[in-house]
């Protein structure tokens, strides 16, 4: 296994990318986001707390806004419930240490009781902080 097995995020799915022209750095980003997808499919707090700064908020579809904790406690809870994550033709670029992933996210979830496919196109920052690529708000 590689350091950037993405094979290992089984409910995370990246499509139209190829990750052979993809420079280390770029690699590593990309790798993060996709390694946040998956826990987020798992409920897993504790790597989504790793992944994501302290004051990071949160902006939904309905333009609701939470902090980091209101949104972890969603996800806790079930009141979010991610099954499964698309991530279409990701466009990765990294300039010293910070890194930005724009790609269009395809969402199988139940987001407060609404069950669907939620598809939509966004971009993803982050900054590398003792060797590690944390995700900030822009």
């Amino acid at each position: 296994m590689t350091a950037y097995d993405f094979s290992t995020f089984p409910n995370v799915k990246i499509t139209g990318i190829d990750f052979s022209i993809l420079m280390e750095e770029q690699l590593s980003v990309l790798y993060q986001a996709a390694r946040y997808c998956e826990a987020m499919t798992e409920a897993d707090i504790d790597t989504m707390r790793e992944i994501v700064s302290e004051d990071m908020t949160f902006t939904h579809m309905s333009g609701m806004r939470q902090t980091r904790e209101e949104y972890f406690a969603d996800v806790a809870d079930g009141s979010l419930r991610y099954y499964a994550i698309g991530m279409e033709k990701p466009v990765v670029k990294v300039d010293g240490d910070h890194g930005t992933v724009t790609y269009t996210s395809v969402l199988n979830a139940n987001a407060y009781g609404a069950r669907g496919t939620f598809r939509m196109k966004g971009t993803h920052h982050y900054e590398k902080r003792d060797g590690a690529w944390i995700a900030v708000n822009p």
